[in-house]
């Protein structure tokens, strides 16, 4: 059973583009490693920006510094 954890930063991705995601990662790995899709679990998990750093500086700082 694939386990699959994708975490991304929320900024406003829809339900729609979460459900493309899904799919698609279940595909993935049902075509690549024969995977069955009825096993294979994806979480996605939705990260505040002040909680993920880079270099040493949360994305909502670089965001900021980048405008």
């Amino acid at each position: 059973m694939p386990y699959v954890n994708i975490k991304i930063t929320n900024e406003g991705v829809t339900s729609a583009k979460k459900a493309e995601l899904i799919e698609g990662v279940t595909r993935l790995l049902q075509e690549t490693l024969g995977k069955n899709p009825l096993t294979t679990v994806v979480v996605i998990d939705e990260v505040d920006t002040d909680n993920w750093g880079i270099g040493g500086e949360s994305v909502t700082v670089r965001r900021q510094r980048d405008q």
